[in-house]
């Protein structure tokens, strides 16, 4: 979970700039976004079989 304190002479911009970046760096909604439906063990390793060929 990310968290955030407010820094002395700190704007909520800023803080709200900063919880954001913690955010994506931790990678919680793309986390989410994957798992917000069921993806069968076999229709995972398609998925990585596909997205390793991509890469070569």
């Amino acid at each position: 979970m990310a968290t955030v304190t407010l820094r002395p002479g700190e704007s909520q911009e800023e803080l709200l700039r900063r919880f954001r970046k913690e955010v994506t760096q931790a990678r919680i909604l793309s986390v989410c976004r994957e798992k917000r439906w069921f993806v069968s063990k076999g229709e995972l390793r398609r998925k990585q079989r596909k997205r390793a060929l991509r890469k070569m």
